[in-house]
C-alpha cells in the first residue's frame, strides 16, 4: 500500500532527526524511515573509543542541550547514542524502522520513495543517510594482493583485536589519528599519511570549527574573500587521547607507500615492510544511491544544490552530508541550521 505524507525524510541519524524536529514544529505530516534497527545513526557502529570534538553543551541538536557525560570532557560515541534515543522519543518523531529506500522517482506532483516495505507519495523529501554506509577505499596498487587482514573505519572496533600484531594505518584525518593513538601502546604500529600530519592548535574543538564553517559560509555568501573554511586550520582535532600519545611520541607519520605486496608494504625508494592488518582511514563518500533515478549527480559524485535544496529538483533537499549543503551540517552542532532552512522552504512551498 502507498502511503501519501507532505513529507518522507530518508534517514533517522542526526541530520534526519534534526530536519524531523523542524518540521514538527511548523506542523508538517511526515515520516522520518530509517534503515536501522535502533535508534543513533552512524554513531551506533563507532569504534568503542571514539570520542566527540566538542564538550556535550556544544554537540547539541535543536531544542535540547545534550546532557554532560560523567567523567568525560568530550562526549563518547555510546553517550551521542543515547542522546540521539531520548531525543527521537523526547519529540515523539515518527521514524519507521527498519526500512532500506531503494529508489525515489517522479511521481507527476509526488516523489515516490520506494523501499522494501511499501511506497510513500511525498511532495517533498529530505535525503539525510549521510556518508558513513560508503567508505571509500583508494586504488592502491596491490591491494588485492596483500594476504594480510584489510578493513577501514567502519569496520575497527578496538585496539585488542590486534593484540601483538604488526597494523599499519592509513589517513591522515581525525579517524587516521584517532584509531593510531588507540593502537599505539598495543601493537606494531605504523601510521601512514599522504603529507606530514597538521594538528590543530590543542585549545580548538569543535565550537571553533563550527564558527570557521560558518563565517566562510557567510563570507561567501557576502562575495568577501575565501577564509579557506575549516582545512585551513589544520587536519585533526588534538582530542586528549590524540594529544597523549603525540606528546609520547607514539604518533609518528611515514610518508605514503607507494604500492602493497603479498606480504605489506613498498616505498618509493624500495622500503619494504610486513604487516598483518592495514586499516584504511581514507573517508567517505555521500550514500546517494537511492536518488539514481532522479539522474542528478554532478562533479564529484554531488548533487548540485543552494543551500540544501538540490537546484534539478526543488522539491528534494540533501541534509548532513558536508559543507556543501550546509557550513558544518554534517556534525550535531553544524546541522540543526540548515535543517530548519530546509524545514521552512518546504513549508513555503507547501503552502
Amino acid at each position: 500500500m502507498t502511503q501519501v505524507v507532505d513529507v518522507v525524510v530518508i534517514g533517522g541519524g542526526q541530520a534526519g532527526l534534526a530536519a524531523g524536529y523542524h518540521l514538527r514544529r511548523l506542523g508538517l505530516d511526515f515520516v522520518v524511515l530509517d534503515a536501522q534497527a535502533e535508534p543513533g545513526g552512524a554513531w551506533r557502529h563507532a569504534w568503542d573509543s571514539l570520542h566527540l570534538f566538542s564538550p556535550a553543551a556544544y554537540s547539541s541538536l535543536p531544542g535540547r542541550l545534550m546532557p554532560p557525560q560523567s567523567g568525560e570532557t568530550y562526549p563518547t560515541a555510546a553517550h551521542v547514542v543515547s542522546y540521539l534515543t531520548d531525543y527521537e522519543r523526547r519529540y515523539g518523531l515518527p521514524v519507521v524502522r527498519s526500512v532500506r529506500v531503494e529508489a525515489v522517482h517522479r511521481d507527476g506532483e509526488f516523489l515516490r520513495v520506494e523501499a522494501g516495505a511499501g511506497s510513500w507519495r511525498a511532495r517533498s523529501v529530505i535525503s539525510a543517510t549521510g556518508t558513513w554506509w560508503r567508505p571509500f577505499l583508494p586504488a592502491v596498487p596491490g591491494r588485492t594482493e596483500f594476504k594480510g587482514t584489510q578493513l577501514h573505519t567502519v569496520e575497527y572496533r578496538r585496539p585488542s583485536d590486534f593484540g601483538g600484531q604488526k597494523v599499519v594505518v592509513v589517513g591522515g584525518g581525525n579517524s587516521g589519528a584517532q584509531i593510531a593513538a588507540d593502537l599505539a601502546s598495543g601493537t606494531d604500529l605504523t601510521w601512514v599519511t599522504l603529507r606530514e600530519p597538521r594538528y590543530l592548535a590543542d585549545d580548538i574543538d569543535g565550537r571553533a570549527l563550527f564558527d570557521h564553517a560558518t563565517a566562510r559560509r557567510r563570507a561567501l555568501d557576502e562575495g568577501r574573500t575565501d577564509t579557506g573554511g575549516v582545512a585551513s586550520l589544520g587536519d585533526i582535532v588534538a582530542v586528549p587521547p590524540v594529544r597523549e600519545a603525540r606528546d609520547a611520541g607514539r604518533l609518528k607519520a611515514q610518508p605514503m607507500f607507494t604500492r602493497l605486496t603479498a606480504t605489506g608494504m613498498e616505498w618509493a625508494d624500495g622500503t619494504r615492510a610486513n604487516a598483518d592488518a592495514i586499516i584504511w582511514c581514507t573517508g567517505f563518500r555521500p550514500a546517494l544511491s537511492h536518488l539514481g533515478p532522479l539522474g542528478l549527480r554532478g562533479p564529484r559524485g554531488h548533487i548540485p544544490t543552494s543551500g540544501t535544496q538540490a537546484r534539478a529538483e526543488p522539491r528534494l533537499h540533501l541534509l548532513g552530508y558536508g559543507d556543501w549543503t550546509g557550513p558544518a551540517s554534517a556534525t550535531l552542532i553544524g546541522v540543526g541550521r540548515p535543517a530548519r532552512e530546509a524545514a521552512r522552504q518546504i513549508a513555503e512551498m507547501l503552502r
